[in-house]
């Protein structure tokens, strides 16, 4: 299998957002679930207004967390972190540096593919990295029965097809505004039975 359509995708959505590399999942729940076990966080909190599977994440990762009360717009910071839930952030240049920002291809967000995710990093090492943590241990380009796996993996990789869907529909998406979410457009989660020991 080849993932060319796949580093293309990722080299240009890292330009588009000014960010030095990029490695693309398949949702963005993965990819925020790959930089909290590539940074090791032991606790942090998140917004009560989010979508439900941050907090559930957290809980499956056996972080320390609670819910806080920011009110965000386009993204937020997990505190005491270096890694940013930027699901609905669409806006060039917009990359932080020194974080992981995580956005969401998913089928209601700006560049809508069905199903999606991308870390932006200024790192080659945490690329390099976080591309063998997506890709189940392995280099993805070299088949893996043919590589000497050393570390577990999570199988959270975008496939070549999805990858030509982004490159297809990426110039229409660079080219149309794009709407603006915030916290208000979820709904308080802390109110959830699922959550109500926190």
């Amino acid at each position: 299998m080849s993932f060319s359509s796949v580093v293309l995708f990722e080299q240009q959505v890292a330009e588009y957002f000014g960010a030095p590399y990029a490695v693309a999942t398949d949702c963005c729940t993965h990819a925020i679930e790959l930089c909290l076990r590539h940074t090791n966080i032991k606790s942090t909190s998140c917004p009560s207004h989010t979508y439900v599977s941050i907090p559930m994440t957290l809980t499956k990762l056996a972080i320390d967390w609670s819910f806080n009360e920011e009110t965000w717009n386009d993204y937020y910071q997990f505190p005491n972190t270096s890694v940013i839930d930027a699901a609905v952030l669409w806006k060039p240049n917009s990359y932080i540096p020194n974080t992981f920002m995580c956005v969401s291809f998913q089928y209601k967000k700006h560049l809508s593919l069905g199903r999606g995710g991308i870390i932006l990093c200024d790192s080659i090492s945490d690329k390099e990295e976080l591309i063998k943590m997506a890709y189940d241990g392995r280099h993805r380009d070299t088949a893996w029965a043919n590589q000497p796996i050393s570390q577990m993996g999570y199988h959270y990789y975008m496939t070549p097809e999805t990858a030509q869907l982004g490159l297809d529909k990426l110039s229409n998406a660079i080219n149309t505004p794009a709407k603006k979410w915030k916290w208000s457009n979820y709904p308080d989660l802390s109110t959830m039975p699922v959550f109500s020991n926190k």
